[in-house]
């Protein structure tokens, strides 16, 4: 029997618990469960469900029904997108590839028992477990920001109301006032990141509120594409953008978001719309399984394995791996990767070397797009870089903005790779 995801959600307690048991040698499906529906998530339930043509029960885990991607959410806030331009749903992962899809939390791995709790109490066994848990933030890792902050001084970081809500506070900001923007250490998500959201943020200030500032309180030294946005604020943004950097005391930051202050090593800055990108680590579902060193997942680079259980996967932004950056492209390359090592290992078929690819595009102003990417192979011990490339300062205006209609592109067909 099939099940699709209305029938899965539709069945009664003992049809789930029927469902749920652990599976005897030789009868039934294997069963592969994927925790996480963005872009590592999705891309590898829906190559699983598609290339195994039915022979391997998928379910995907993912508690919102709708996902918002993070990248493109900047050019939201930048307003070239609307928010339903970013917004995608999991119906035909369900209806044209039978991934079951269940909108729920997991709230506890059992790799003893291969199970996994969901918070509306299934217990659902697997044979491989897939993690593409995304971020969660260090906790104290901006003195002064925690969660319950986030309304005030917003992250933004994950996909969804937080980026809408940055987005409000940008457009009514007073007129001349002041944005202040507290960027990651690394390792972070998108590492270009940041730096393309100052370059939206203050497109609208070019245009809604010219005599506003932007300040960039920056732990880092060097950054991803750093001469190519210097180059594109003070083209675009003359005066508008500063940086602070370690060597201006960003390393001991302090903010209060009650007095909306920043305090950058004894230097207090009055923020009219603060932007807090804490420092970041696995999902906590990684937690949960035990998979982490603390921080992020390591992972076997020939199939995306956990270091700490052979039959746990883990993908994306959650696992440390090696040289690739974590990026939407990178979880869905890792993912296609990983699909076809689990399909292999659970029923026989070939398995191909291991090979991954990353671009990841920023925008500094409207149709003036730049891009960074690599190639990567296994090696015994990372997925290790092989070569690369990267726009260059002084391009020409038809090159920008052929970089761009590219991205937009790579988009739709990274989308459609995800949710088919």
């Amino acid at each position: 029997m099939t099940f699709d995801r209305r029938t899965f959600l539709g069945m009664g307690t003992a049809a789930v618990a029927a469902l749920s048991a652990p599976a005897v040698l030789g009868q039934g499906k294997p069963r592969v469960i994927v925790v996480g529906g963005g872009a590592g998530g999705a891309t590898a339930a829906r190559y699983l469900a598609k290339d195994s043509n039915g022979a391997i029960d998928v379910r995907l885990i993912e508690p919102t029904r709708t996902y918002f991607t993070c990248f493109f959410s900047n050019l939201y806030i930048g307003g070239l997108k609307t928010v339903s331009d970013l917004g995608h749903t999991y119906g035909k992962l369900a209806s044209d590839y039978g991934v079951n899809v269940v909108h729920d939390w997991v709230i506890g791995v059992d790799r003893d028992k291969k199970a996994v709790t969901l918070a509306g109490g299934a217990t659902l066994a697997y044979d491989k477990l897939i993690l593409s848990p995304g971020i969660d933030f260090v906790e104290g890792s901006v003195p002064g920001w925690g969660l319950a902050a986030q309304n005030a001084m917003p992250h933004a970081y994950k996909g969804g109301s937080q980026t809408e809500l940055l987005k409000a506070q940008v457009m009514a900001m007073r007129e001349g006032g002041t944005f202040v923007m507290v960027a990651p250490p690394n390792p972070y998500r998108c590492p270009p990141g940041p730096y393309e959201r100052v370059s939206m943020v203050a497109h609208q200030f070019k245009a809604h509120n010219p005599k506003a500032k932007i300040v960039i309180v920056d732990p880092k030294e060097k950054y991803s594409k750093q001469a190519l946005f210097e180059e594109g604020w003070q083209k675009y943004y003359g005066g508008m953008i500063e940086r602070l950097g370690p060597d201006f005391g960003a390393e001991k930051v302090t903010v209060d978001p009650d007095e909306m202050t920043v305090d950058v090593d004894g230097e207090i800055i009055k923020a009219d719309v603060c932007n807090v990108i804490p420092a970041q680590k696995a999902g906590r579902v990684a937690e949960l399984a035990g998979v982490t060193d603390g921080d992020w997942a390591p992972v076997h680079p020939t199939d995306m394995s956990s270091r700490a259980d052979p039959d746990i996967y883990v993908l994306g932004d959650a696992c440390h791996q090696g040289d690739m950056p974590k990026s939407g492209f990178s979880a869905n390359s890792q993912a296609k990767v990983c699909a076809n090592a689990v399909r292999g290992a659970l029923t026989g078929s070939k398995v191909f070397p291991a090979k991954f690819t990353n671009t990841c595009w920023s925008l500094i102003e409207e149709n003036d797009g730049v891009k960074v990417g690599a190639t990567y192979e296994a090696t015994s011990d990372k997925i290790a870089k092989v070569d690369g490339f990267i726009s260059h300062t002084g391009e020409d205006t038809a090159l920008r903005k052929a970089t761009y209609e590219e991205s937009e592109g790579w988009y739709a067909g990274m989308t459609a790779d995800m949710f088919g």
